[in-house]
């Protein structure tokens, strides 16, 4: 069963940096490789959005309000996806979700909490 352990969110100032990991178990080199991993956020009392993602390929998109900020990238060797945030703004304050996805199938992690504020 594949599991996914989110780390790395905390409290940041706007305009500071934070870089969340997701480390996969359970799912095996090769299996790792040809997930499609994403992240999603969900705001205090909003519905979770894709922010990122990222595919066996290496295409990658994001939603419009984090591009040019946000790079999500994969380590194959380390079975790890990563969000590298910069710039952050207050409307970024979300639980951020890694989801990696084979075919129809989903795995979420338990989430990480990213606070912006002053």
């Amino acid at each position: 069963q594949v599991q996914l352990v989110e780390s790395g969110g905390g409290l940041v100032q706007p305009g500071g940096s934070l870089r969340l990991s997701c480390a996969a178990s359970g799912i095996g080199g090769i299996g790792f490789r040809i997930y499609t991993w994403g992240w999603y956020r969900q705001p205090p009392g909003k519905q979770r959005e894709l922010v990122a993602a990222i595919t066996s390929t290496g295409s990658t998109n994001y939603v419009d309000s984090v591009k040019g900020r946000f790079t999500i990238s994969r380590d194959n060797a380390k079975n790890t996806v990563y969000l590298q945030m910069n710039s952050l703004k207050p409307e970024d304050t979300a639980d951020y979700y890694c989801n990696g996805r084979l075919g129809r199938t989903d795995s979420w992690g338990q989430g990480t909490q990213v606070t912006v504020s002053s």
